[in-house]
């Protein structure tokens, strides 16, 4: 390996680590005004939350995520080009006693989205791309993801929000609510993010897209991934540097504490959360329309998690440079996503030369 590229691959691993040394900070200073659970505690709460959601487990995607209703977005043009598209959100909670503390926040009520559309007559096919945690503000996600080019090549841009990410915070500072210590909260969350996207990629459909895919980064990674598994709204996805799995997650930042008892916590959070797990249920679609990217140096989420993804889809891996904030080689990410639309006949193919 080259001098240059490993001191590279060096800085991008140090970025990862400071940021995650603050995200552990500030999460210290939030449990030290918590209540603090024994072990016992813990995994009591969490196979409770595991029963509350079984039911819906077993009886399969329809039951926790339902088709969403239509929705007609109210659009409000931003410039030439983009349009900033919002609905009220058809979801509903799954369990009555989170209810009122999850739509608390009026603002997450309305679901928002980003529109960037090449201003051509003829319909072409969509990405919606997710951002990841504390994501969600309009000048970086334009920044973010590489806009002028995959117009270039032949794909409309959608950008959503996540839950409480961006305006959907409302006045709230601070990290966002979801994902959440409570994990039903998280369990909630993630069937919001679902309902507004399926929404979103039927709306997208029913005004004219011949297909509808979907990429994420980080959580939304998660999301994306998540979504291909209980939708067939999407026809092609895409996670980038990925979070698999919130147990493992936490137990790579020493959460769950260490060992017996780390092991039993990291157990009962992954059933905990399995019910919006991409791991939980097959790939909906095929998997020659399925590409995960991992960071070689990653240490935020790891390339295990890409890994794990890639492994359940039994898609291709491809890993590029760098790490998860300095994403090096993140170009090669975005051919390996042109590559694969061309040879699906979602994009038309460049003439050999």
């Amino acid at each position: 390996m080259p001098v240059w590229r490993k001191m590279l691959s060096a800085a991008a691993a140090t970025v990862d680590e400071a940021m995650l040394a603050a995200m552990n900070a500030r999460g210290a200073r939030e449990r030290r005004h918590t209540s603090s659970l024994s072990h016992e505690q813990r995994l009591a709460v969490l196979s409770e939350v595991h029963d509350l959601y079984g039911g819906a487990l077993a009886e399969g995607p329809a039951e926790f995520f339902p088709a969403p209703t239509e929705v007609e977005p109210q659009l409000r043009e931003i410039r030439s080009g983009t349009w900033e598209a919002s609905f009220a959100s058809p979801f509903v909670p799954y369990l009555a006693a989170t209810a009122t503390k999850y739509l608390a926040n009026v603002e997450n009520r309305t679901a928002r989205a980003r529109l960037c559309f090449a201003p051509f007559r003829h319909p072409r096919p969509v990405i919606i791309a997710v951002h990841g945690y504390m994501g969600g503000h309009w000048l970086l996600e334009e920044a973010q993801w590489p806009l002028a080019w995959l117009q270039r090549i032949g794909l409309d841009v959608a950008l959503p929000l996540l839950p409480f990410h961006g305006s959907r915070a409302g006045a709230r500072s601070g990290p966002p609510q979801f994902p959440s210590s409570d994990p039903r909260f998280t369990n909630e969350g993630f069937r919001q993010a679902v309902t507004d996207i399926v929404a979103l990629a039927n709306w997208l459909r029913r005004r004219g897209a011949p297909s509808v895919g979907i990429m994420g980064m980080s959580l939304g990674g998660y999301t994306s991934a998540l979504v291909a598994t209980v939708s067939d709204a999407i026809d092609f996805v895409m996670p980038m540097i990925p979070l698999a799995s919130i147990a493992d997650f936490a137990r790579e930042q020493g959460s769950l504490g260490e060992g017996d008892s780390a092991s039993l916590q990291h157990q009962a959070l992954e059933r905990a959360n399995w019910v919006v797990s991409p791991l939980a249920r097959p790939l909906r679609l095929p998997v020659s329309r399925a590409l995960v990217v991992a960071a070689e140096h990653d240490r935020i989420t790891p390339s295990s998690h890409a890994a794990r993804i890639a492994t359940h889809f039994d898609c291709d891996l491809l890993t590029i440079a760098g790490g998860h904030l300095l994403q090096l080689g993140r170009g090669d990410a975005f051919r390996g996503l042109r590559t694969m639309l061309e040879r699906e006949d979602i994009l038309p193919r460049r003439a050999s030369k």
